[in-house]
This record gives structure tokens, C-alpha cells and sequence, in this order.
């Protein structure tokens, strides 16, 4: 049986591992020419179920309302007529209630904790190398109401079995040794010691070859026009080099999925939130953090890939415009030289933009779809590298006619 991957990012390079352990032939196709050069390319590197809040929330509202007059809004909406684009922020609206919050949120951390599990044995399994490390993330605050307001929204994520712990000032220090120059700013810090980093990319890549020794064929350089279709099931994907024809085909293009999706008469609700990367050498003579983690009060994450120093920031409802300048990093760069003055050579950045495929419930779609043979695994929003592997492993639960470990109520579309 031959199945069609659409996309080359984590999501469909892990969609291709789990189907060809099941023992299908598999192909994957992207416009780009290699893998993981979406959002995979340079994000955030966070495996982070202890960050797994929605962002529809109650507070949700008001940050995307002062966004449109105000800069430095974590949320910042940029006013398009793409009618697209007011249908997602309407259906996040409504999810911006305290019990569909609570709801999205236990669900978000439940396929986090379920896909980290998958992660982490594919990586033993492979024996996989992407710049690990297994040390925790620390979520720091800077005052004392936020650091409140983060403790009383942690059980949402204990309730659901996720362990974390509140640390003082003193106590992140002493996890962190590299904070020492921003001691008199932390309040606090909520600890997820289960919680990960590492380079997506590199893990994507080096998935790639373990697929190719499995049999998975790529093809890149091959953007797809159209899904073509008859009655109830797609017959083919058209590209410029003719039709691709297979037995089943997965839609695994990210904040591209609802594009190719319309003409088959699909409405997938995701919409692409730009974010912000900046990368940055770190040898023996800077002094980088151990570990991740995130300033919770100016959203800004931070990640060590060997002697490269990552920040991340900004949720930006922009379209699909992934054109950026020096000035859009200036905030993000601010809060990193606070954190980690000698953290890297800040004289020699690389800067990146790309697109997040959010639905409004934070939670990706998964599975099938009105045509028999056209299965969905996209819109992974913010946290595609941490759930990568488990939706990948419940879609082939899914194909297979297995059931699935984990209850997929409020992330399918049928």
C-alpha cells in the first residue's frame, strides 16, 4: 500500500517513520528542497509539555486589542481583510472562556506528556543525536503578581500529571548559575524537570536517514497545486512534474494544509502566527544557560544547541509574510542580553522568521476526513516539535485500525 506524505517538516517526517514501521511504502513530498525547512527550521527547540497552556484564555482578548495600538504585545494582531483570518479570531474568541481554556489546556498536556513518551523512545531506539538536553526548563518570572498568577494556573497541568516545582530566586540560581546577572529581576520560576530541548531540524534530519533506510522515498523541489479527487476519494496530488497518484495520502503541510484543503471543501481552522528566532555562535569564552527555559513576562524563550544559543519570540497574526528586519528582534534581543549578558556573541546573529499552524484551540487535527483515504496531521501550533512524535503515532494508530492510547476528542475534524 502506498502512502503519499504532503510536507517534509517534523510533523510529516515523523508521520513517514511511524507509517513505515507499520511496514506501507511511503513518499513524501515538498515544495522545498530538503526537510524541516518551515517552521521546523529554527524554533524554539522546546520539548515543553510544562508550557502547554492555550493561548485562548480569558486574558487573550485584551493582549490582541492593545496590540493594535501598542507594540511589545506578546500577541500582536496586524488588521488584514483576509476573511480567513476573521473567521480563525472569531472561533478563538469563543475559546477564550475560563472552562474552554481549562479544557483546551488539559487536553493540550495530555498529547505533550503522550508524544514527549514517543519521542524519547524513538530517540533511544535510533540512537538519534540532535543537541539534547534532559535537564528541565525553567519558566522565570520577573515580578511577583506574575509569579502568582503562573503558580495558581500550574494545576491545570499537575491535575493532569505533569510534575513541576516553585522555585525562589535563590533556587533558580542555583539551577541556573548563568541567571546569576539577572538576580535582582527574578521573582521565581515554575521547574519542569521532565522538560526538554533540542535542535528540531537536526532531529528531522537525521529522522530523514532512518526513513530512507526504512524505504520512505523523498521527493523535494515539487510544489503541490491541487489535491484531485473523485467521489469520496483523492486520486492524486497535482504538481508541475504531473500527478502523483497513491492509495492513501496525508495532509501534513502545516499553516499550508487549509489552502490545499478548500477546494476538496474543507474549512481547517488554522491560521499562520508568525514567530521570531534569533541564533547565535557561544564558545568557551561565553557563559550560555545548561538549560532552557522561558521569561514568562516578556515571552521570550531561550535554548542551547552545543555552541549555539537560541532566542525565540512574538505571535504575530501577519498572513503568510515571513519577511523580517533587524528592528523586529530588538525586544527579544534586549531581554536576552538581561538574562545572559556573556550568554553568546551578540554581534553575529541569525535571524529567522517562520509560521506557526495554530487552530484556535491550540490542539492540532488529526485523522480522517470526509474522503476515505485522506487523513489530516497538522496545526501543531507553537508546539509541533513536542507533539510531533505522538501525533504521528496515533495517525498510524488510526490508519491501522488500532485504537488509539489516547482519546483524541476536540483534535479531529469528523
Amino acid at each position: 500500500m502506498e502512502t503519499i506524505v504532503l510536507g517534509a517538516g517534523i510533523a510529516g517526517v515523523t508521520t513517514a517513520y511511524w507509517l513505515a514501521q507499520d511496514g506501507r511504502a511511503v513518499t513524501v513530498v515538498d515544495r522545498r528542497e530538503g526537510v524541516a525547512l518551515e517552521t521546523s527550521f529554527a524554533n524554539a527547540g522546546l520539548v515543553a509539555p510544562g508550557h502547554s497552556y492555550t493561548w485562548a484564555s480569558p486574558r487573550a482578548p485584551a493582549i490582541l486589542l492593545k496590540s493594535l495600538y501598542s507594540g511589545g504585545q506578546a500577541l500582536q494582531l496586524r488588521l488584514s481583510a483576509d476573511p480567513h483570518m476573521w473567521a480563525w479570531c472569531a472561533r478563538f474568541l469563543r475559546n477564550c472562556t475560563a472552562a474552554r481554556s481549562r479544557e483546551n489546556t488539559a487536553r493540550k498536556v495530555r498529547l505533550c506528556r503522550y508524544a514527549q513518551e514517543q519521542l524519547q523512545q524513538l530517540t533511544a531506539k535510533e540512537q538519534l543525536q540532535y543537541d539534547r538536553i534532559s535537564r528541565g526548563l525553567l519558566y522565570l518570572y520577573r515580578d511577583a503578581a506574575s509569579f502568582a498568577r503562573g503558580c495558581s494556573h500550574m494545576s491545570i497541568l499537575t491535575e493532569n500529571g505533569l510534575q513541576l516545582e516553585t522555585l525562589d530566586a535563590a533556587q533558580v540560581l542555583a539551577r541556573e548559575p548563568a541567571l546569576e546577572h539577572a538576580r535582582e529581576t527574578i521573582a521565581g520560576a515554575i521547574y519542569c524537570p521532565t522538560d526538554e530541548s533540542g535542535d528540531a531540524r537536526q532531529f528531522t534530519r537525521e529522522l530523514q536517514k532512518v526513513c530512507e533506510r526504512l524505504g520512505v522515498s523523498f521527493v523535494f523541489d515539487t510544489p503541490i497545486s491541487r489535491i484531485e479527487a473523485s467521489g469520496d476519494r483523492v486520486t492524486g496530488v497535482r504538481t508541475p512534474q504531473g500527478l502523483i497518484e497513491g492509495d492513501d495520502f496525508v495532509l501534513a503541510l502545516g499553516s499550508y494544509s487549509p489552502i490545499l484543503a478548500r477546494a476538496l471543501g474543507y474549512r481547517l481552522a488554522i491560521y499562520p502566527v508568525k514567530g521570531y528566532s534569533a541564533t547565535f555562535p557561544a564558545g568557551p569564552e561565553h557563559r550560555p544557560p545548561h538549560i532552557g527555559g522561558v521569561d514568562e513576562d516578556h515571552l521570550v524563550a531561550w535554548a542551547r544547541f552545543g555552541e549555539r544559543l537560541r532566542f525565540t519570540a512574538t505571535a504575530e497574526f501577519a498572513g503568510y509574510d515571513t519577511r523580517h528586519e533587524p528592528a523586529d528582534f530588538a525586544p527579544m534581543l534586549r531581554a536576552a542580553r538581561e538574562l545572559f549578558p556573556n550568554g553568546a556573541d551578540y554581534t553575529k546573529p541569525s535571524y529567522w522568521a517562520g509560521l506557526r499552524p495554530m487552530t484556535p484551540e491550540g490542539t492540532p487535527l488529526i485523522g480522517r476526513t470526509r474522503h476515505r483515504n485522506l487523513f489530516l496531521n497538522t496545526g501543531h501550533g507553537h508546539m509541533g516539535w513536542t507533539m510531533s512524535c505522538g501525533t504521528a503515532q496515533l495517525l498510524a494508530d488510526i490508519m491501522a485500525g488500532r485504537t488509539t492510547e489516547l482519546d483524541l476528542a476536540g483534535m479531529t475534524i469528523t
